[in-house]
């Protein structure tokens, strides 16, 4: 086998996670460099990141059901929702102003923002079999407007709007991770925190992706009739597709504004599942790689944006104002995603595929 990587053997081989000798040692040197990272950014940096490593976890979530297995949902802020106050309502106080458990271990409240954000998307999941394209969509688009009434009304649970609520409380075997502690600052635990979060649920996709369960959703996306003729369970594989999918929202939602302390009821508007699309539209479809490309680009160019009104006098930063940064930048991501789908379908990841074969053939040109 020496000199020749990718000359191989057995099924074992082609379907490995990590099928060459470059891609494994390149991937364990960028995630290195990423826990390295935590000990030369500054703490602002560290926390961009780490916002940008948790919405990696929702894209991958929603590349799941939309890239692999081809169902069109605009609904994942809505199942970001769920996570993000489920996991609010487990650890936050018994005795406080807000619906509380008092149960701040993490991994008790994330599981369960998990499993039931899931839930909801077994409940939506029968729609799925029996609609498709605009329609679907149509139907999952509902569910943001459904969940924006039903968080702006159930005061106990969220605070209320323009009031919110304690984010969850992330502590692990009693050690809190949101406060300057033996890990670090808090920037550094909690970006720590997010990195090996996003590593596990990465793993997880691809090896789902390279699985039976992962075929049949391909084989269901590319057609789903000529799946069904072969013996692919069309009901079945819909439903474990917006279930996974949703198990990350979920999770994405728990761990979401854990960051920031916070969460109100306004932030799962449209605008947020826009953003989920864009990640997975511009970073590439069908690739847990391209979906972690999505998050950190849509997240790394909103500091420019935000900057905006510094450079550009009639753009306020006040969202009252018309017009204001967040109306700039529900454009900038839909002329983005217009411009990938056109001049770049494959996305970010498809940009990276052509350099390195660039490299791999170079200089030769054939």
């Amino acid at each position: 086998m020496r000199g020749r990587p990718l000359l191989y053997t057995s099924y074992g081989q082609d379907m490995a996670l990590l099928d060459t000798t470059a891609k494994r040692i390149w991937t364990l040197v960028l995630v290195l460099v990423a826990f390295l990272l935590s000990g030369v950014l500054a703490d602002r940096s560290l926390e961009v990141l780490a916002g940008a490593f948790v919405l990696a976890i929702g894209a991958i979530g929603l590349n799941i059901v939309s890239g692999y297995a081809g169902q069109i949902s605009l609904g994942h802020a809505f199942f970001v929702a769920i996570g993000a106050y489920t996991a609010a309502a487990l650890s936050g106080p018994v005795d406080g102003r807000n619906l509380g458990f008092g149960l701040t271990e993490i991994w008790i409240w994330l599981p369960a923002a998990g499993l039931l954000a899931a839930l909801a998307g077994v409940l939506v999941a029968p729609l799925a079999v029996r609609l498709r394209g605009l329609y679907l969509a149509v139907v999952t688009l509902g569910l943001v407007f459904l969940g924006e009434h039903i968080f702006k009304e159930w005061d106990h649970l969220t605070g209320g709007p323009g009031v919110g609520r304690q984010a969850a409380l992330p502590t692990l075997f009693g050690t809190r991770l949101d406060v300057d502690g033996p890990l670090g600052t808090r920037e550094q635990s909690l970006y720590t925190l997010m990195l090996i979060m996003l590593i596990i649920f990465a793993v997880a996709a691809r090896n789902l992706a390279r699985s039976r369960i992962g075929r049949a959703f391909s084989a269901i996306r590319d057609r789903d009739i000529a799946a069904e003729v072969i013996g692919v369970p069309l009901t079945r594989y819909k439903v474990l597709a917006f279930g996974i999918s949703s198990f990350y929202a979920g999770c994405a939602g728990g761990l979401l504004y854990v960051m920031t302390g916070f969460v109100e009821p306004g932030s799962f508007s449209l605008l947020l599942s826009v953003q989920f699309i864009a990640m997975v539209l511009i970073g590439g479809v069908a690739t847990v790689s391209g979906s972690i490309m999505g998050a950190l680009f849509i997240v790394l160019i909103q500091p420019l944006t935000r900057s905006l009104p510094g450079f550009v006098p009639f753009v306020s930063g006040d969202t009252t104002v018309t017009p204001n940064v967040f109306q700039v930048e529900t454009v900038l991501y839909g002329l983005l995603i217009v411009l990938f789908l056109v001049f770049e379908p494959r996305g970010l990841f498809g940009i990276w595929i052509r350099v390195r074969n660039y490299w791999k053939s170079w200089p030769f040109s054939y």
